[in-house]
């Protein structure tokens, strides 16, 4: 008992640590997909129950002096209605250099990114199913809307970060380092 104690309140710190730590970044950076608009739907190939392919992303805006970029998409409505008590986690990807205007579609879920033009060194995190790479919306067939942020923060440094993060490790490792952040919203629902 008193273990599950210490970790609920370790849970607890890391969470607050991190509602704390998004409040004081600046949200000015613009982030695009060509396959849907912010608050648009994701396309069912880009789901779990399709192709499970990974969306492109783009973005611009980033603040002078950003060295390095990551990347988080997770699903809240899993805490509102009450099936998880975190987000569940589609996409860590970080390392990401500065120089990339964005991610192309269909990227490998393998951890170290390679073979592709401008993301040398770029890897992928862990996803909620605690492996790397893209996981698509996969919501139940329960009349919920489903939202999934595509966040964007740009950073001040190359951390060197090494392959294997999920998002709380990450989040840990990039705090103090965030200069700004945006986000770009898809929806999805399965209906059958």
């Amino acid at each position: 008992m008193k273990k599950l104690i210490t970790t609920l309140s370790a849970a607890a710190a890391l969470l607050l640590a991190v509602q704390g730590f998004a409040q004081d970044i600046p949200e000015t950076i613009t982030v695009t997909s060509s396959i849907f608009d912010h608050h648009g739907t994701v396309p069912e190939v880009n789901s779990a129950y399709g192709d499970n392919t990974s969306i492109d992303l783009a973005w611009s805006n980033l603040p002078s002096g950003t060295v390095q970029l990551a990347l988080i998409c997770d699903d809240p409505k899993v805490v509102e209605i009450g099936m998880m008590p975190e987000p569940f986690v589609h996409w860590v990807m970080y390392n990401i250099p500065a120089a990339a205007a964005g991610l192309p579609a269909g990227l490998p879920s393998d951890a170290e990114i390679a073979g592709v033009s401008g993301l040398a060194g770029a890897i992928n995190g862990l996803n909620g199913t605690s492996r790397p790479g893209y996981f698509g919306p996969r919501p139940p067939v329960n009349g919920q809307l489903h939202s999934y942020h595509f966040r964007v923060y740009a950073l001040d440094a190359d951390l060197g970060l090494e392959s294997g993060l999920n998002k709380a490790s990450l989040l840990e490792a990039i705090d103090g380092h965030v200069l700004a952040t945006g986000m770009l919203m898809g929806h999805y629902e399965r209906k059958e």
